[in-house]
C-alpha cells in the first residue's frame, strides 16, 4: 500500500503518517492512539438525532479470512465514509477515546484502524492485550 493519496486531517492522522512512513517508532504511535479520539462506526437505529436509545451500542465489527473478528475504527469520521457506503445500516458512530474502546470490548477481538483506506492497519487480540 502507498501512502501518496493520504492528506492528514488531524493530529492523530500525521502521527499514523509518520509511523507508516517510518518516522516514527509503532511503539510510539500505539501509546499516541491510546490516548487519541477515534470514530467508531455504530449501528444507525442505535442513534437517533444524537441521543442513544439503548446502552450497547452495535459497532461494525468485520470477520478475517481465518474467522477472526476485527471491530472497525477510523481516525477521523470523514475517513469512515467512503468505506461504510458497503454498510448501509452504519451511518452514525461515536467519537470517543481508543483506550475507552479497548477497555469496552473486552479481549480476543482485534481492531482494524481505517481499513479501505491508504494508511491503516489491523491490530491483532495479542497486540491489543500487551496495551
Amino acid at each position: 500500500m502507498t501512502s501518496e493519496g493520504f492528506a492528514p486531517k488531524n493530529e492523530l492522522e500525521k502521527k499514523l503518517l509518520a509511523a507508516w512512513e517510518g518516522e516514527m517508532l509503532g511503539e510510539d504511535f500505539m501509546r499516541e492512539l491510546l490516548v487519541s479520539e477515534v470514530f467508531m462506526p455504530i449501528e444507525n437505529d442505535e442513534v437517533i438525532q444524537g441521543l442513544q436509545r439503548s446502552s450497547s451500542a452495535k459497532p461494525l465489527v468485520l470477520q478475517t479470512e481465518e474467522g477472526e473478528s476485527l471491530l472497525v475504527v477510523f481516525t477521523s469520521p470523514e475517513r469512515a465514509k467512503p468505506f461504510l457506503l458497503d454498510f448501509p445500516g452504519y451511518g452514525g458512530g461515536l467519537l470517543t477515546e481508543f483506550k475507552w474502546i479497548l477497555e469496552k470490548m473486552g479481549a480476543g477481538r482485534g481492531v482494524a484502524l481505517n481499513p479501505g483506506c491508504e494508511v491503516g492497519f489491523d491490530m491483532e487480540p495479542e497486540m491489543l492485550s500487551q496495551l
